[in-house]
């Protein structure tokens, strides 16, 4: 008779929660739940197809993500966000990118600059389609590649906290069709101060960027809040 042992069993239990919390944060971040909705835990049980264990250890993991809200007592809601918290954060994430970006130009390897112009294609054809799920998808790994290419652990670390918490609020950005060929268009401005290797202008460019995706974030957030 084999035997499997706890460590086994342990790293299996890890991947289905992590592959619930995959398809959660996809749920969350794609406007599956109005802000301030509480999770269901019998409906996404059933949406998902898995117990209740793995959906709340993964609820557990986008707790910390800061994508979800745990009140005692009451369960799990999605966050609510003032005005006030939405220009804090982005601004903190604006001086984060910016950061990355100035770092990244200087550090970037060959490989990661080939990845980057790929990835540039891929939004482009995104777009095209008007496919934005896919579209935010590799937008997201274009910035996260800069961080990494930024070659600074504590900075990027920081950087994955607070911009964990912005997901949702960056996919709705580009819901307008102007402010998404706007957002395509910066991102072809970053990679090319990338391939110059210009630093200064890569940190403009990306304070830039995330100051137009906090303004979009905080008109659309009015505007669904005014009667």
């Amino acid at each position: 008779m084999t035997m499997i042992s706890p460590s086994a069993i342990a790293v299996q239990r890890d991947t289905l929660q992590q592959r619930v919390a995959i398809r959660l944060r996809e749920l969350l971040v794609q406007g599956g739940f109005e802000p301030g909705s509480k999770l269901n835990e019998r409906e996404l049980c059933e949406q998902l197809g898995v117990s209740r264990t793995p959906l709340r250890e993964a609820i557990r993991l986008l707790v910390a993500e800061g994508l979800v809200v745990l009140d005692p007592g009451r369960g799990a809601f999605t966050p609510t966000w003032s005005k006030d918290d939405i220009s804090d954060t982005f601004e903190l994430l604006g001086a984060l990118e910016g950061l990355a970006g100035e770092l990244a130009a200087q550090r970037i390897t060959t490989e990661e600059l080939a990845e980057l112009t790929a990835l540039q294609h891929e939004m482009q054809a995104a777009y095209e389609r008007r496919d934005l799920p896919n579209y935010y998808q590799l937008n997201a790994r274009a910035h996260d590649l800069l961080s990494e290419a930024a070659r600074n652990p504590v900075l990027r670390e920081t950087w994955k906290q607070v911009n964990g918490r912005m997901h949702a609020l960056r996919f709705r950005s580009n819901q307008d069709q102007s402010k998404w060929i706007k957002a395509l268009d910066e991102h072809a401005q970053i990679l090319a101060a990338m391939k110059a290797r210009d630093g200064a202008a890569a940190r403009q460019l990306l304070e830039q960027h995330l100051r137009r995706k906090r303004d979009a974030v905080l008109r659309l957030n009015l505007a669904e809040t005014t009667p």
